[in-house]
């Protein structure tokens, strides 16, 4: 809690410094446009927070969404596949993308680094390659699908809900009750943090490895297409570029621990929210979009040095506590 906490008035702290600086930032569209792209990364936070929860990582997460957003374009336009024959095959895909990692790891024993860092520079060569590398477009042909990334609900607020703010909540709360109210999600968190006493304690280490990956995979892929139906034109190059560090980021921030182990879905949401605060503010004070990158590492290793000193402060006390305690005794 006090890591949700702390990250909670590190944002509250960025919103209220952007609005002094530039009263614009609390325009509706403005704050739409925000919750619209949270959200949108926040999908994927999500399936990279369960992975590094494991104590593992993703770094293909940029890549599927490459992969899968080039190929729902490529299907319908110039295949003329149907939309639910598309959307069942490239998630299909993405699903299976996520068990091939799951099932490397667990049952080959390679290190998750290695794995996903090859299926990084894989799922990005077989997009261009597919594609020829060109340009895709969805036209204005499928209004349905677009209705999933550019309707906007009016609830009775100054501010409209855009509908991924409402597909990413939807997600949060299945996530949260998974982790926090089935077995499962206390045994996920068991085997982050020591994978040889889970085992020993009877807990399937290797299927929820397998399904941690499966799901941030399918997060990637559902990431993927909503991407490209955002932006409406998708180059397979450069679609997703980085990415992977925007959702590792949003997690370590929202307090995920890269040893495993440790995680909240609600920090997690808030990381992303954060991440995407701090690029609106980096726009809005005028700072040369060069700059963007540096900023948002430094603020990222600020906040993991703060948590860090943080541990260690809390760590001293409870030890010198426990010393008083026997020294009583």
């Amino acid at each position: 809690m006090k890591k949700i906490l702390g990250i909670l008035g590190l944002l509250i702290f960025v919103c209220v410094i952007t609005a002094i600086n530039n009263p614009k930032f609390l325009l509706a569209n403005n704050i739409e446009q925000l919750l619209h792209r949270t959200a949108l990364f926040g999908i994927i936070s999500l399936g990279a927070a369960f992975v590094i929860m494991t104590g593992g990582i993703d770094l293909s997460i940029g890549s599927v969404i490459g992969l899968t957003g080039s190929l729902m374009p490529l299907l319908l336009v110039e295949k003329h596949w149907s939309v639910p024959g598309t959307i069942a095959f490239v998630g299909s895909l993405s699903l299976v993308i996520g068990l091939a990692h799951g099932l490397l790891i667990t049952k080959l024993k390679i290190q998750p680094f290695i794995v996903t860092l090859c299926g990084l520079l894989l799922y990005r060569g077989l997009a261009r390659w597919i594609t020829e590398d060109s340009n895709l477009r969805f036209g204005s042909d499928y209004p349905g699908l677009m209705w999933y990334v550019k309707s906007k609900l009016e609830i009775g607020l100054p501010v409209a809900i855009p509908v991924p703010a409402i597909i990413f909540l939807i997600l949060a709360i299945l996530s949260w009750i998974f982790l926090n109210r089935t077995i499962w999600g206390r045994h996920l968190m068991a085997l982050g943090r020591n994978e040889q006493a889970a085992r020993f304690s009877g807990i399937a280490t290797d299927r929820l490895t397998i399904l941690a990956y499966v799901f941030c995979a399918g997060l990637a892929g559902l990431g993927g297409v909503l991407f490209a139906l955002d932006q409406n034109t998708v180059q397979p190059s450069a679609h997703g570029n980085f990415y992977e560090l925007y959702a590792i980021a949003a997690a370590v921030l929202g307090g995920c621990s890269l040893r495993g182990g440790e995680g909240s879905i609600i920090g997690v949401a808030i990381g992303a929210a954060l991440l995407r605060v701090l690029y609106n503010a980096i726009i809005m004070a005028d700072i040369p979009s060069q700059l963007d990158f540096a900023i948002i590492g430094m603020v990222i290793l600020g906040g993991v040095i703060a948590d860090e000193l943080i541990k260690r402060y809390a760590a001293r006390k409870r030890l010198q506590a426990a010393r008083m305690q026997s020294t009583k005794e």
